[in-house]
């Protein structure tokens, strides 16, 4: 017999669309919908929580609360904000959005290079003051591009990048020599060296004990000083001084930063007008109609919870992502 379960959806006042929600408030004993602080009550007999409000740290300390959690849902691609020791040691499932930014990150992520190499940000500002100056600009076709994590929304960045004309190389877990969107991948261990042959460095690493803090003053240091970096993965995944402090130096050209290690940012950071650096706030992977498609998502595996159907995107909660062939 299928299961009826009850759900809690995790919400911080934006409630997820009803038509996308249909599938599982037909299927559901009872759908709750619960803010942060009202999530300690709210969760006690669920089975499972949809946390559609991924960016909250709520369910670690609603953790003690949940006496009947069997699956756990968050609508993004990162999960590190999930993963306490209670949860890590839990038998809880955890599943993530994974596919729905993919896309439109490697699009942002185009864009950003594109922008660099057109010297577009400079355009912009001599069009506001009526300047006519002409200038040369790059080419991006034939300028190397590493890609740092090699997961889906990576191999998506590769692909485009390809596309343009680039020569892509990636950074993972293990180095490889046939990988089918990098052909070479470089071990993390080996990071620095690869970094070194970088006209572009992409960081789209899952947050982990063995990422946090990866691009510090001796990574920068590695690259070229024409080299720009950008990042769409995680903020702490930078010491985001010792980047200031490249940049001021010259030690790289410039940097396109979708996330940071505080959001939102503050009003008196550097980064806001540091010369050469774009600052973007987390929004490279949301496309017009992208909440929707998350729902939708959860949806997708919520009937195929009900049903002990397997499930999409199951993370891998000592690694901290979905594992991925070759990842």
């Amino acid at each position: 017999m299928p299961r009826q379960p009850v759900v809690v959806v995790l919400h911080d006042g934006d409630l997820p669309g009803e038509q996308a929600m249909a599938p599982v408030v037909e299927r559901a004993r009872e759908v709750r919908y619960a803010t942060a602080e009202e999530l300690p009550e709210a969760i006690g007999g669920a089975q499972v929580l949809f946390a559609y409000d991924f960016f909250s740290s709520a369910i670690p300390d609603a953790w003690p609360s949940a006496d009947a959690l069997e699956w756990i849902h968050v609508a993004s691609t990162g999960v590190d904000a999930l993963l306490s020791p209670e949860v890590r040691g839990s038998d809880v499932v955890l599943t993530n959005s994974r596919g729905v930014f993919d896309g439109a990150i490697a699009e942002y992520v185009l864009g950003v290079v594109l922008a660099f190499a057109k010297d577009l940000p400079r355009s912009w500002e001599l069009q506001q003051a009526r300047r006519w100056v002409h200038r040369e600009s790059e080419r991006v076709a034939g300028s190397r591009a590493l890609v740092v994590g090699t997961g889906q929304i990576g191999r998506a960045v590769a692909r485009l990048l390809r596309a343009a004309g680039m020569e892509v190389a990636g950074s993972g877990r293990r180095a490889r020599t046939d990988d089918p969107d990098f052909g070479t991948v470089t071990a993390q261990a080996d990071l620095h060296h690869a970094l070194a042959g970088a006209d572009w460095v992409v960081c789209i690493a899952p947050l982990t004990d063995d990422t946090r803090g990866m691009f510090d003053a001796a990574a920068f240091r590695a690259m070229p000083d024409h080299a720009r970096f950008v990042n769409v993965g995680r903020g702490e995944s930078v010491v985001t001084d010792d980047l200031v402090t490249a940049v001021r130096e010259g030690a790289i050209a410039g940097a396109a930063l979708d996330v940071h290690a505080t959001e939102p940012l503050p009003a008196d950071h550097p980064l806001w007008d540091l010369p050469g650096v774009l600052v973007t706030p987390h929004n490279s992977g949301d496309f017009i109609g992208w909440r929707d498609e998350l729902v939708r998502l959860f949806a997708d595996n919520f009937v195929r919870w009900v049903d002990e159907e397997p499930l999409r995107h199951v993370v891998d909660t000592t690694l901290g992502y979905v594992p991925t062939d070759g990842s």
